[in-house]
């Protein structure tokens, strides 16, 4: 093999690993939030929502489109789990979770916590060493890992 055809491979197997991890840990989060009984949309909303925030905002931090997330706040305001409260700006309606909100958030922060697939299969270490690693490939500018922590 010629060090192109490994290199290849080498991006290959990464890339599968990343990818099945990813579906892993998306697969976790759903089994988690289930015994909630939550759809996991619902449940990532209510996890972001940490402080009232614009719908705009919201739609952001979940990466969709604006006009899906009236209906997201619409099905967790019918659970008794958001409010629309008034802004700053008047124009601007905010979510914020009710306390059952919050409490729904609390719970399933800490199963996330307690139960997470990268919580239970890596160390404080190596938790410390990942992290870096995946940001600098998922934001191309961040600051390379120094030695100290690879």
């Amino acid at each position: 093999m010629t060090e192109q055809e490994d290199r290849l491979a080498e991006a290959g197997r990464l890339a599968r690993l990343l990818i099945e991890i990813g579906e892993q840990a998306k697969a976790d989060f759903a089994r988690i939030v289930a015994r909630f009984g939550l759809p996991v949309h619902l449940a990532r909303a209510i996890v972001l929502l940490t402080e009232p925030a614009p719908m705009r905002d919201l739609a952001e931090r979940l990466a969709c489109d604006r006009s899906y997330i009236t209906a997201l706040a619409d099905r967790l305001d019918e659970r008794g789990l958001v409010e629309r409260v008034p802004g700053t700006d008047r124009r601007v309606k905010l979510l914020a979770l009710t306390e059952a909100g919050v409490a729904v958030r609390d719970e399933i922060s800490r199963a996330i916590a307690e139960e997470n697939m990268i919580m239970r299969r890596l160390t404080d270490g190596e938790r410390a060493v990942l992290g870096p690693l995946l940001e600098t490939l998922h934001d191309p500018d961040a600051p390379r890992p120094g030695p100290e922590t690879c």
